[in-house]
């Protein structure tokens, strides 16, 4: 029982110390956010931010990971509960009666007389008493594990939501770099299709070639201003969702600073996360220590058939003295210490079904564990292939650019010197154009499936 306490004792002192170092993190990130717009929104309403810094800010600033963290410190707060009720039980307490007179009846109701009642009509008394329970079939033990499962299981959901948030705005803001890719492209293609249209009109001008040329060239721009104006909204939109992510105000405009080229990880470096999966997944866990809180629980049903002994102790001050006959007005103190043992007779047939029913809750529970493994296995190893797969279509659609610019080049030139159709050089165009969209794509694809592998391992 003295090893408990300690062992409780010893893990309140390192809550507490994560506590104050998550509290620390927390004012830190804020105190940044508070004076961002006394150094930067003087000029623009726009924050710079890197991918990493973004998922740190959402892991300690995003409003389901608070709620998580505020689950676990109250799912603390219960074990302290529980292991206090190991302690001893004591209770105090007073009491003062005045009685009225003593009314006594002869002959049924017929005849009646009124005395005092003896010794006196005043009767007080003061005491303490003690319970302590020195064993109950295991069942204290049994609850304190429950409630170290109960913690657990706490923690790794806090840890679970976390690497999810942190999940959800690595997606964003790769999102959000994409959108800041496309715009970028579409304003090169608005100047390509500004200039196309310049000198469409000069060689109509020349009669040179056709009014469709010049409408077709017009229609063009038109589309391309409107696909810049839908990727302007987009980014609002995308923007918006990565601010509440964060917890930041909607006001705030994230400008991202890593691109969709930073350099991604050697599909080798993230072979240690496949192959530990079913040791670091948080869900993994999660499923294993459901497994150890249904086994808790067995021991607690099991502690119902076995009997149960207490140390009790009473002292106390009473009046009138009624140990002796008759009583004596007088006060008195006395006390007592002792033992006492108690077995439920009926928990014999009472407690059996309960007691199957929860060992066969272990097998489901354990079950489930194993096909949760399973399922997390085979969903790793999908993204790990898909990673590699990923790596290589960059390089592909790397390929695919130089290309597709180069012919653009030729086209453009030969449709300058009358020696190609319109329909080419548009088609140049959108290849140039989807070609380079398709590597942004392709680059931030695998970024994705990477921070989808970190999380999935537990590792984000």
């Amino acid at each position: 029982m003295t090893r408990s306490i300690f062992y409780s004792l010893s893990l309140h002192i390192k809550e507490q110390a994560v506590h104050q170092k998550k509290l620390f993190s927390s004012v830190i990130w804020q105190f940044l956010f508070l004076l961002f717009p006394i150094i930067g929104f003087a000029q623009e309403e726009k924050y710079k931010l890197t991918l990493a810094e973004a998922i740190q800010f959402a892991k300690t600033q995003n409003k389901s990971v608070q709620a998580t963290q505020i689950e676990e410190s109250a799912v603390a707060a219960d074990r302290k509960d529980v292991y206090k009720a190991a302690l001893p039980v004591i209770n105090t307490g007073t009491s003062y009666q005045r009685f009225s007179g003593l009314t006594l009846f002869t002959d049924g109701l017929s005849n009646s007389r009124t005395e005092q009642r003896k010794p006196s009509s005043n009767s007080a008394n003061l005491g303490i008493d003690v319970l302590f329970n020195i064993y109950s079939g295991g069942k204290q033990k049994a609850l304190q594990e429950e409630q170290n499962s109960r913690l657990k299981l706490a923690t790794l959901n806090s840890l679970d939501t976390s690497g999810n948030i942190a999940f959800q705005t690595a997606s964003q803001y790769l999102d959000l770099v994409k959108l800041y890719e496309l715009k970028k492209f579409i304003l090169d293609q608005l100047k390509r299709s500004q200039a196309r249209l310049s000198n469409i009109n000069s060689l109509y001008k020349n009669q040179k070639v056709t009014k469709s040329d010049l409408l077709r060239a017009q229609v063009t721009l038109s589309n391309v201003e409107l696909s810049l104006q839908q990727t302007q909204n987009d980014i609002s939109i995308a923007n918006e969702k990565l601010d509440i992510l964060m917890n930041i105000p909607d006001s705030v405009i994230i400008s991202p600073i890593d691109s969709a080229g930073i350099t991604k990880p050697e599909i080798k470096s993230l072979l240690p996360f496949v192959e530990g999966i079913e040791r670091s997944s948080f869900g993994v866990q999660k499923t294993a220590e459901n497994v150890e809180l249904q086994r808790a629980r067995v021991k607690a049903v099991r502690s119902n058939n076995l009997p149960s002994l207490s140390f009790y102790s009473a002292y106390g001050l009473n009046y009138p003295n009624y140990l002796f006959f008759p009583p004596v007005d007088q006060a008195y103190s006395i006390g007592f210490v002792g033992l006492k043992l108690q077995y439920n007779i009926s928990s014999i047939y009472q407690n059996k079904d309960k007691l199957v029913a929860a060992k066969l809750r272990v097998k489901e529970l354990e079950t489930e564990h194993e096909a949760h493994s399973d399922n997390i296995r085979a969903e790793i190893k999908s993204y790990y292939i898909k990673y590699g797969e990923a790596l290589n279509r960059i390089s592909v659609n790397e390929e695919a650019v130089e290309q597709a610019k180069v012919n653009y080049g030729i086209v453009n030139s030969r449709y300058l010197n009358q020696l190609s159709l319109l329909t080419d050089l548009l088609d140049a165009d959108n290849l140039y154009q989807e070609s380079r969209l398709n590597l942004v794509k392709a680059q931030t694809d695998a970024l994705t499936i990477y921070y989808h592998i970190l999380y999935t391992s537990g590792n984000l």
